[in-house]
């Protein structure tokens, strides 16, 4: 009696650019199950992103993923419990979480924004990120600049 679940091996690429990780992206952007609208602010933004990056020699999906590579982050602070006391303790972060809350933190960031189409803003955001700047970029620095102030408690990481 194996229920289908929504899993690393049921997912496939984008019907445009076959990427696993735009395909990712679009699944966590989609609200009430409207997947055709999630792909279209995608692709939209992506043009967006082409339109205003003429300049620079990289294609768009190319922007989408460094931008997201940026966001990643590599390390963060979990709570750990130790006697009574609780300790925010540095700990690495695995792939599937990196990429997670790379995703989470960039369509938060954009969902915070109010007043605009959502393919700009997302267009915005994801500029931004590969720009190494923007809000979902701030939250991963914050988040490592947590684990750096933090080094002390890292020998209860166990």
């Amino acid at each position: 009696m194996g229920r289908i679940t929504s899993s690393r091996s049921q997912l496939k690429g984008d019907p445009k650019h076959n990427s696993l990780l735009a395909s990712k992206f679009i699944n966590c952007l989609m609200l009430d199950g409207k997947k055709t609208t999630a792909q279209r602010v995608f692709y939209d933004a992506l043009e967006e992103i082409s339109r205003r990056n003429e300049a620079a020699d990289s294609s768009s999906i190319e922007v989408f993923e460094a931008a997201v590579e940026n966001v990643k982050p590599y390390i963060e602070v979990r709570s750990k419990r130790v006697g009574g006391a609780s300790y925010q303790v540095p700990m690495q972060v695995n792939r599937a979480r990196q990429q997670s809350l790379a995703i989470r933190w960039i369509l938060g960031a954009v969902r915070d924004k109010k007043g605009r189409p959502m393919h700009l803003k997302l267009a915005d955001e994801l500029l931004s990120a590969y720009k190494k700047e923007g809000v979902a970029y701030t939250k991963r620095e914050n988040t490592h600049r947590m684990a750096d102030a933090n080094k002390a408690f890292a020998h209860f990481a166990w």
